[in-house]
Protein backbone atom coordinates (compact mmCIF):
# COMPACT_ATOMS: atom_id res chain seq x y z
CA UNK A 1 0.00 0.00 0.00
CA UNK A 2 1.61 3.24 -0.54
CA UNK A 3 -0.03 6.61 0.64
CA UNK A 4 -1.31 9.34 -1.41
CA UNK A 5 -1.93 12.72 -0.51
CA UNK A 6 -5.72 13.78 -0.30
CA UNK A 7 -5.21 17.24 1.08
CA UNK A 8 -3.00 17.69 -1.74
CA UNK A 9 -6.42 17.78 -4.14
CA UNK A 10 -8.35 21.02 -4.82
CA UNK A 11 -10.73 21.79 -2.45
CA UNK A 12 -13.54 21.53 -5.27
CA UNK A 13 -12.32 17.40 -5.55
CA UNK A 14 -11.81 16.70 -2.22
CA UNK A 15 -15.33 18.74 -1.78
CA UNK A 16 -16.93 15.91 -4.76
CA UNK A 17 -15.50 12.67 -3.34
CA UNK A 18 -16.02 13.54 0.43
CA UNK A 19 -19.94 13.67 -0.31
CA UNK A 20 -20.14 11.60 -3.21
CA UNK A 21 -19.96 8.18 -1.31
CA UNK A 22 -21.67 4.93 -1.20
CA UNK A 23 -22.42 3.22 2.61
CA UNK A 24 -22.54 -0.66 2.27
CA UNK A 25 -24.33 -0.48 6.09
CA UNK A 26 -26.85 1.87 5.54
CA UNK A 27 -27.37 1.16 1.81
CA UNK A 28 -27.52 4.21 0.96
CA UNK A 29 -25.56 7.18 -1.29
CA UNK A 30 -24.16 10.64 -0.80
CA UNK A 31 -24.29 10.48 2.77
CA UNK A 32 -20.47 11.77 3.30
CA UNK A 33 -17.76 10.84 4.68
CA UNK A 34 -15.23 12.19 6.86
CA UNK A 35 -11.42 11.32 8.19
CA UNK A 36 -10.44 10.69 4.63
CA UNK A 37 -6.84 8.66 3.47
CA UNK A 38 -5.92 7.97 0.45
CA UNK A 39 -3.91 5.08 -0.85
CA UNK A 40 -2.81 2.87 -3.87
CA UNK A 41 -3.11 -0.68 -3.76
CA UNK A 42 -2.30 -2.98 -6.66
CA UNK A 43 -2.52 -0.02 -8.84
CA UNK A 44 -6.42 1.09 -7.38
CA UNK A 45 -6.64 4.51 -5.77
CA UNK A 46 -8.90 4.18 -2.99
CA UNK A 47 -10.39 6.75 -0.63
CA UNK A 48 -11.06 5.21 2.88
CA UNK A 49 -12.88 7.82 5.40
CA UNK A 50 -15.96 6.81 7.61
CA UNK A 51 -19.61 7.33 7.03
CA UNK A 52 -21.00 10.66 8.53
CA UNK A 53 -24.40 8.89 9.63
CA UNK A 54 -23.80 5.32 10.76
CA UNK A 55 -19.75 5.95 11.35
CA UNK A 56 -19.13 2.55 9.66
CA UNK A 57 -16.14 2.80 7.29
CA UNK A 58 -16.51 3.31 3.49
CA UNK A 59 -14.12 3.24 0.87
CA UNK A 60 -14.39 5.21 -2.43
CA UNK A 61 -12.21 3.76 -5.56
CA UNK A 62 -11.05 6.05 -8.40
CA UNK A 63 -11.14 5.48 -11.80
CA UNK A 64 -9.37 7.58 -15.05
CA UNK A 65 -12.50 9.57 -14.89
CA UNK A 66 -12.24 10.56 -11.60
CA UNK A 67 -8.87 11.95 -11.47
Amino acid sequence: MVARDFEGRSNEDKADFLKHTWCDHCAEADLGMDQPIEYEYKGIVTIEGRCLVCRQPVYTELTDDSF
